[in-house]
């Protein structure tokens, strides 16, 4: 019986602290709990909401240096939300993760191990001969 308040105590305890923190209504000590937000951030979106809350992940981007797409999404990642939402990025900028000329690089990567391959079969193959 023991075991299971234990086992019951540890999972109400481990869910409670990926708690999701509402940039609108957390503090300093709250904002630093998420991991990727340092005194230094907390205190830019703390002076930032003072001037009124923050409408969507949009205006806290707009409205806080150092809030760009791929922080956001981290911080989001970690619990961050705001007015509930988590952020979801830009449709535009989510579809094409790959710069284009690492698409040609990993192509000719592609044909020299294609090459290597060939090479090493043509070696076994006289081997055998």
């Amino acid at each position: 019986m023991l075991k299971k308040i234990l086992a019951v105590s540890a999972l109400l305890f481990s869910l409670s602290s990926f708690a999701a923190v509402d940039v609108n209504k957390a503090n300093a000590a709250d904002l630093d709990g998420i991991k990727g937000i340092g005194p230094s951030l907390s205190g830019k979106i703390l002076k930032e909401r003072n001037k009124g809350q923050f409408k969507d992940w949009p205006d806290l981007m707009h409205r806080v240096s150092g809030m760009g797409e791929k922080n956001s999404a981290k911080l989001s990642a970690q619990g961050l939300t705001v007015n509930g939402a988590d952020y979801k990025g830009s449709g535009a900028g989510q579809t094409a993760n790959v710069k284009p000329n690492e698409k040609s690089s990993d192509k000719s990567s592609d044909k020299s191990a294609d090459k290597t391959a060939d090479k090493n079969s043509d070696k076994s193959k006289s081997a055998k001969s």
